[in-house]
């Protein structure tokens, strides 16, 4: 496909992807199609492959693109695959999911942030959650403590009127929450964590996307 070096623009002329339309912009994948997969057809015929070549298909060949479509319908008609709303791998400067496969989790040192959430209706008490991203603290729609974590138990059922935000985020008690690791309770933010979105999972808690496609906070954070 094509390569992009900021978001909506190509390569090579540094077009932009919006502007240019669809049928231009396919007429683009075609022509480095033709590069590149001439490209990869000579190598291969040097090194002896002696495939039926007649029969080589494409990604986006009419016929191929067909049959995909319609695999799919049919697997979907049996109960096969299902569609539903899940996290992805997601490029903010090339504006395309990515494999699980092409993604690396170096481990970084980083900070642990410390955050005190106030109980409503006990204005002298507060819970402090600890957080590697408090940026995404405006997406929570809740905060989960471990059942069995002396500390909060009388809190599991009460609600937070979510800093900056104002909106009401209940207390759960889930196992996903550590005692031993920051402060025993966690901010669950299932728009934008893997593990938080199975604990959204578990609990039916709403999912809020805080950041648009380019990773700049969109107009679900309010303007404080």
């Amino acid at each position: 496909g094509i390569v992009l070096d900021r978001p909506g623009a190509t390569r090579s002329g540094g077009a932009n992807i919006q502007t240019i339309g669809r049928e231009d912009f396919i007429a683009k994948v075609w022509e480095w199609k033709a590069e590149s997969g001439g490209t990869i057809t000579r190598q291969l015929r040097r090194l002896g492959a002696s495939p039926d070549w007649p029969r080589e298909r494409f990604t986006m060949d009419p016929g191929l693109s067909h049959a995909v479509r319609k695999v799919f319908v049919d697997l979907h008609k049996q109960g096969l695959i299902y569609r539903d709303q899940r996290l992805v791998n997601w490029d903010p400067k090339l504006h395309t999911a990515i494999s699980d496969l092409e993604v690396q989790n170096p481990e970084v040192r980083g900070n642990l942030w410390h955050i005190r959430y106030p109980i409503k209706g006990e204005p002298e008490r507060h819970i402090v959650i600890a957080t590697t991203r408090p940026e995404t603290m405006l997406g929570d729609t809740a905060v989960a403590v471990h059942p069995d974590d002396p500390r909060y138990r009388d809190l599991i059922g009460k609600t937070i009127p979510l800093p900056l935000v104002g909106r009401e985020i209940p207390i759960i008690a889930d196992a996903y929450a550590d005692p031993e690791t920051g402060s025993g309770a966690v901010k669950i933010t299932p728009a934008h964590d893997f593990n938080d979105f199975e604990v959204g999972r578990r609990h039916d808690l709403p999912r809020i996307n805080i950041f648009d496609k380019s990773a700049c906070v969109n107009d679900n954070a309010p303007e404080a």
